[in-house]
Parts: structure tokens; sequence; C-alpha cells
């Protein structure tokens, strides 16, 4: 994923960087899969039903303008759907969407399945 910071985050990431405010994380990071994919304003679908629910992901340290994800993530049991997308929100009790991107191939998933992505599947690129 390269370029899919949402409006606030650049904002606020921009204003961080030039010492107008300060910015930071509240508690984990949670990977949310989507059924139809956001944009810079607004947030997707996320998938629900089954046993889904989002999941923790943690990233390697950045080199050279990229992070991956440093181990595999799994939403076991499902519904019936096709994600075309990811979005990374933190742990705030109102979560604050941080990042999205497409899939490079949407996943049909029938129900029960369990979709993974392997360790350092999930690349993000500034540039």
């Amino acid at each position: 994923m390269a370029d899919n910071l949402p409006n606030t985050i650049e904002n606020e990431l921009l204003d961080a960087l030039v010492g107008t405010s300060t910015y930071s994380i509240t508690g984990a990071t949670k990977l949310r899969l989507m059924t139809a994919n956001g944009d810079d304003a607004s947030a997707g679908t996320e998938v629900t039903g089954g046993s889904y629910t989002s999941q923790t992901i943690a990233f390697d340290a950045a080199a050279s303008g990229a992070i991956e994800n440093n181990a595999s993530i799994s939403f076991t049991g499902m519904p019936a759907c096709t994600v075309v997308g990811i979005e990374i929100y933190d742990s705030a009790g109102t979560a604050k969407r941080l990042l999205y991107g497409a899939l490079t191939t949407s996943r049909t998933v029938t129900s029960g399945d369990t979709v993974q992505f392997a360790s350092g599947a999930i690349d993000i690129t500034l540039s």
C-alpha cells in the first residue's frame, strides 16, 4: 500500500512533523477486512457476520520508507463475502482509521473459511 493515508491522518502527521502538535496511537493497531474500499475521506465497508472480528497487527521497524507485518494474521469463521481491501485502526474507544488499501486480488470467501495473511504480506510504504 502506498499513499493510503486518510486525510485526517495526513494532517495530524504533518502537524507533528513541524512541531505544531504531537501524535500518538492509542493501543494496539487492528486490521479490518473490507467488502468495499474506502478512500482518503471515507472508510470502507467492514466485513460483518460469522465469527469475524478485527485482528491485532504488529509491524517491524520501518526501513527505507516501508514497514511490513511481522507475524501471520488469521480471520477464522468468516461469513460468505468478497474481501476487497483492508483498513488499519488504533484501539481507542472511538477507533481512528490510520491506513487503508485495496488487495491486489479480491478474495471470495465461503461461510466458515479462514482468511490469512502471512508475515510480511502487508507492506506499507511512504513515498
